[in-house]
């Protein structure tokens, strides 16, 4: 039910931005415009960002007889999970991620890069897609993949803001600073709404992911490795091309030190292990 709640508050935050940016381009009839988009997006984002998704990155399906291993231990997990069996994908890339998408545990997927698995010990890949089952668990899935769908609509918004200024009620071209600040803040207030949700969720993710599989300290392994792993490393993964998925992922891809910090969609990884160590003692 909380969840169902989060949901129904991310839409609505969205909606009123587009509200906002729609009013900034075109008065009253752009803001009445931008909501009926903004509502179609809802429509699109609840029925179909799943598939979106896994086409941006490219995730071929796998089951049992092209990715046993990997496969059945996502089985194992399911069944202690208590959860239906999910589609399962594999991403070509090199970048370890995971995450899973879907609007709910019937429709539910979970894909994971070649990189990761490369990565990973078996041990620790279970630990990772536990994490992921709890997010299906959890019904973090909706909200994940209606933020990033909702996400990338305001940044079109908003460039389109910036580059055709806005309009008053009477339809009068207004300042053209104003259509900067709309270009500047309606994609810093949507990562705002996303972190506000995520970084909470990614605790009881963990949390959620440690129970199912038995061991928090696998999990805590692999968030050390993954970002040991990242660390010097110039970001060349998908994730770059399409920043709005950024928070479905097991760790941030888009992650770095200083302000940027501020803006992570995901917990300091540091704090995440030590929780999940302190769960294993």
């Amino acid at each position: 039910m909380f969840n169902w709640l989060k949901t129904a508050l991310l839409m609505a935050a969205i909606m009123a931005l587009f509200g906002v940016v729609g009013g900034m381009l075109g008065g009253q009839s752009g803001m009445v415009l931008a909501l009926l988009f903004g509502g179609g997006m809802n429509f699109f984002a609840y029925w179909f960002s799943d598939s979106m998704v896994l086409k941006m990155y490219n995730a071929r399906p796998v089951d049992e007889t092209s990715a046993p291993q990997f496969y059945n231990m996502l089985r194992e997990l399911t069944q202690r999970a208590g959860l239906p069996m999910p589609r399962v994908f594999i991403i070509d890339e090199e970048q370890p991620n995971a995450f899973a998408t879907g609007r709910n545990p019937e429709h539910a997927a979970v894909a994971a890069t070649t990189g990761i698995l490369q990565l990973l010990s078996g041990r620790e890949m279970r630990g990772v897609m536990a994490h992921e089952l709890a997010h299906v668990r959890h019904r973090d899935i909706l909200i994940s993949t209606i933020s990033a769908t909702m996400a990338g609509a305001i940044s079109a918004l908003a460039n389109f803001a910036m580059f055709f200024g806005g309009r008053d009620a009477e339809g009068r071209a207004v300042n053209p600073l104003a259509g900067i600040l709309v270009a500047v803040l309606a994609p810093l207030a949507a990562s705002l709404i996303q972190m506000a949700i995520s970084r909470s969720r990614e605790f009881e993710a963990d949390r959620g992911g440690a129970e199912i599989s038995g061991d928090p300290q696998a999990l805590a392994d692999a968030l050390g490795k993954i970002e040991r792993y990242a660390e010097g490393r110039i970001p060349l993964g998908p994730a770059e091309a399409h920043p709005e998925t950024a928070q479905m992922m097991i760790l941030n891809p888009l992650a770095g030190g200083g302000l940027q910090s501020l803006f992570s969609t995901h917990p300091p990884t540091a704090e995440r292990i030590a929780r999940l160590r302190a769960m294993g003692r």
